[in-house]
């Protein structure tokens, strides 16, 4: 039997994919060599019945369509130069929701520094955002997926779980806006992309690693340790639960923050005796650190084998 793309996964059919092209590196972005430092390149498409749930207004799809593409710019401890964007549109398509899309990508462009700097239109049987970010950082200053090692802290911003209590919320309660939960349905469908963060812990020299969180925290750092070629410890208790989460019962809110997608947080490593330079950098958690293999939950110094699932595509529909 032919093997479908279901079977195999994203991640899964982007290994095999990156061995026709003769290897690619896999980071947040793309890196072109320019002078004393780098171009940063990335891209990311968006589908409507795959990617934004049925709540979602144009001004959010809009917002969305850009903030997925200027977290990886964060992860890369880069500046955004700006984005193009293509839209494939359904001929349908009110012309006043059209124009709401694209108010949200500008929106969320300016929040972040950057702009709009072109794109294409084109007509399609379902709404389709694909967004390309540029931006640029210093050689010596660039942060990869691979560079932790034993020892590190494991490290991350802001809070976990919040994205996914939102979709839970959007997806499975019949939430509308004005309920209860509209904070962290916003977790969701307003992310916002730690640019000021990843810059700071960039220039700071601390951090060794790092990449966003955008398909969970498990599943992240699988892809950390395998750049790495490394493990992580977690400390179950040192996990930054998300304002809202209370309203959880006690092990779906863990697994919330350990599998759900969309935090867009920054996941990273940072050497112990630069923890004072990363602490003034911004604001974070250590909820763990750095072990030559594998990957484990600690509980009250129990290890557990932390199960490496989490947002992918192909094999989750997160859509209405």
């Amino acid at each position: 039997m032919p093997l479908r793309c279901s079977e195999l996964g994203e991640r899964g059919l982007i290994k095999r994919l990156t061995e026709i092209l003769g290897g690619v590196e896999n980071d947040d972005c793309a890196l072109l060599e320019v002078g004393e430092g780098y171009i940063v390149a990335t891209t990311d498409m968006l589908h409507r019945q795959t990617d934004f749930p049925a709540q979602a207004s144009p001004w959010q799809i809009g917002w969305m369509s850009v903030a997925v593409n200027l977290s990886d710019v964060a992860a890369m401890g880069a500046l955004p130069l700006g984005l193009l964007m293509a839209a494939g549109i359904p001929t349908e398509m009110e012309v006043e929701q059209v124009e709401e899309i694209f108010r949200g990508m500008d929106c969320c462009a300016r929040a972040c520094n950057t702009r709009i700097i072109g794109g294409d239109t084109d007509a399609h049987q379902e709404l389709t955002l694909n967004g390309t970010a540029l931006g640029t950082v210093e050689r010596d200053r660039v942060l990869r997926r691979r560079g932790a090692r034993p020892g590190d802290l494991l490290c991350t911003t802001g809070a976990l779980g919040g994205a996914g209590a939102g979709l839970e919320l959007l997806l499975e309660r019949d939430w509308r806006p004005g309920q209860p939960g509209e904070d962290l349905a916003r977790r969701l469908l307003e992310p916002q992309p730690r640019l000021k963060e990843g810059r700071a812990l960039a220039l700071s020299g601390a951090a060794t690693a790092m990449m966003d969180n955008s398909d969970g925290l498990a599943l992240s750092l699988s892809d950390l340790a395998e750049a790495g070629k490394t493990g992580f410890v977690v400390r179950q208790e040192s996990l930054p639960r998300a304002a809202g989460l209370e309203a959880w019962p006690e092990e779906e809110s863990l697994d919330l923050m350990l599998f759900s997608g969309g935090d867009f947080e920054l996941l990273f490593t940072l050497c112990p005796e630069k923890l004072a330079e990363a602490r003034q950098a911004c604001p974070f958690t250590a909820i763990g650190y750095v072990v030559e293999e594998g990957l484990w939950l600690e509980d009250r110094g129990a290890r557990r084998l932390l199960p490496t699932r989490g947002f992918e595509h192909m094999r989750s529909r997160p859509g209405s």
